[in-house]
């Protein structure tokens, strides 16, 4: 098995809806639509003509998980659509990681040297893995004013990479 990480725009957006919806609605029971997340169907205006980007990561060619980054600050950025499918999550491919360390690379090379995030409770591993990266959880009411907030999230995370 071959990994590939690699930014994605538009043209992806049926693959990435139908990994990132899988995740959320089957194997997590999380109540989101596709209305809910219209930066899918329009990745290149919401993501990278921003300032951001949205990465892939392929195996043999399919699509298995994706990050996104949004810029909402000359030096902050959220992280977005982490996601990667059951079957290839765990360290043989190490898939979560590589996708997080492509996007901090990103955003080194850039001047972004804060990361934000928000995830949802259940997410118990997500927690987990952000926690071994060093992000450190906070309170909603700190998170900057500008941070793009999803109304799903609940618990949210800061990293200072600089």
């Amino acid at each position: 098995m071959k990994l590939e990480i690699q930014p994605i725009g538009n043209s992806y957006s049926e693959q990435a809806i139908d990994l990132i919806l899988t995740i959320q609605q089957k194997e997590f029971n999380i109540p989101i639509k596709i209305q809910d997340q219209p930066d899918l169907l329009q990745i290149e205006s919401f993501y990278t003509e921003a300032g951001g980007n949205f990465w892939g990561a392929f195996v043999d060619g399919e699509l298995v998980g994706s990050i996104a980054l949004v810029k909402f600050d000359d030096r902050a950025g959220a992280i977005r659509k982490m996601f990667v499918k059951r079957e290839f999550r765990g360290k043989e491919l190490n898939i979560a990681q590589e996708l997080l360390e492509v996007l901090i690379t990103f955003c080194r090379k850039r001047g972004i040297d804060d990361l934000y995030l928000g995830t949802i409770t259940v997410l118990k591993a997500a927690q987990r893995f952000y926690e071994r990266n060093h992000f450190v959880k906070i309170e909603k009411g700190n998170l900057p004013a500008d941070f793009p907030l999803m109304s799903a999230d609940d618990i949210f995370y800061h990293l200072n990479i600089d």
